[in-house]
């Protein structure tokens, strides 16, 4: 693919110096995974870390097999090397996003090192490496989400000039009643291991997926049932959405290391967590790519990660025939080829240890799809 060098003026330049599409388009429209993107957002790794393990919500979300006893040893910034080096590859993902024409915003990161917190509780932040896992685009609406990580209560502050900016353009922008995040809603099962429970609406935007009208939402350690009752009593108000529960598959965190819409009637899964008599009523009769062997030929720098090998699959769809895939990935690159899909292989030397791919890191605010019916039922 060949792309004319950006000689955009100053004049066409967005608030943090992103160009701006030459056609027409509403401040945001994202309806699904695929359709051809225009405008998205891009994550920083800058001053990411995790905070103790001894904070429920943490454990939780994080390291959920620490003992009690390493909990008491897990907690604070990433090495200097892993930010440096993310770094460096959310640069070429920029480059190479931009050279494709697309708008692309990064907004510096907060300062995650602060120490907050609530009644009963403080804490650390954790990192603005992953927009997606916040903030959920349906259609032109903004919704920030209730994160039951107690760490994660102001990571999108980054991003509130970025939304402020599209609601005065037309954006609508709304937000889940914000948690109390109190003892009583992190829980353990009988074998010890923590669960998410349902004393309040709890959930990630990464629980979620996006197909038109229809939504999938994920229960599991990031979203609890109240935290879907919620979203469909919302999305009722916004108009004639489909949300489908996703129970049983992975009970880890979020969706898109899972399930991966590529475009209408083609979807890649996760063998691990999802076999043939188990694959989403909504989706039998698609075709299906089963993921192949995930290849980490490089172990990953720190022992402890907050990403299984499985994030491997996690990929950017820029169109439903050209996908962002990490470059170790050889064997899904080759089977994504054979689907009439061209691929941009690239590098997040760190996606494990920071917990998130090429979807997790970027959050599409701007695609050509609108709001069709690709499901029968």
């Amino acid at each position: 693919m060949t792309v004319a060098a950006d000689t955009k003026s100053e004049a066409d330049l967005g608030i943090d110096g992103a160009t701006q599409p030459d056609h027409p388009a509403k401040a945001v429209n994202s309806w699904d995974e695929f359709s051809p993107l225009r405008e998205i957002v891009v994550g920083d790794a800058t001053s990411a870390g995790v905070p103790s393990q001894t904070d429920l919500s943490a454990w939780l979300n994080d390291y959920p097999e620490l003992t009690p006893s390493e909990r008491e040893q897990v907690g604070g910034p990433f090495p200097k090397r892993v930010i440096e080096e993310t770094n460096e590859d959310l640069a070429d993902l920029v480059t190479t996003l931009r050279d494709m024409g697309v708008v692309v915003h990064q907004p510096p990161a907060s300062d995650h090192e602060q120490e907050f917190g609530g009644p009963g509780w403080k804490t650390r932040g954790r990192h603005s490496y992953c927009p997606r896992d916040l903030a959920l685009i349906i259609g032109s609406t903004i919704i920030e989400t209730p994160s039951p990580s107690r760490g994660r209560y102001f990571e999108l502050s980054n991003l509130r000039e970025l939304f402020q900016d599209y609601l005065q353009r037309g954006a609508h922008w709304i937000g889940a009643p914000r948690p109390q995040l109190r003892d009583e809603l992190f829980l353990t099962d009988e074998s010890g291991e923590p669960i998410l429970g349902e004393a309040e609406p709890a959930f990630e935007a990464a629980n979620v997926l996006r197909l038109g009208r229809d939504v999938f939402y994920q229960v599991s350690r990031s979203g609890n049932e109240m935290g879907l009752r919620w979203l469909q009593s919302t999305l009722q108000l916004l108009g004639d959405f489909r949300v489908h529960p996703l129970r049983g598959l992975y009970q880890g965190t979020h969706i898109d290391s899972t399930i991966c819409f590529l475009r209408p009637g083609l979807v890649l899964l996760n063998p691990e967590r999802v076999k043939e008599d188990t694959i989403p009523e909504p989706l039998r009769g698609w075709d299906v790519i089963w993921c192949p062997p995930i290849n980490e030929p490089v172990a990953p720098l720190l022992s402890r990660t907050l990403s299984t090998p499985w994030v491997g699959m996690n990929l950017l769809m820029v169109s439903p025939e050209l996908a962002v895939v990490d470059a170790n990935q050889t064997e899904l690159i080759r089977a994504l080829e054979a689907k009439g899909i061209t691929v941009a292989p690239r590098r997040l030397r760190h996606s494990r240890v920071l917990g998130g791919g090429f979807h997790c890191v970027t959050l599409d605010t701007v695609r050509e799809g609108g709001p069709e019916r690709y499901l029968d039922r």
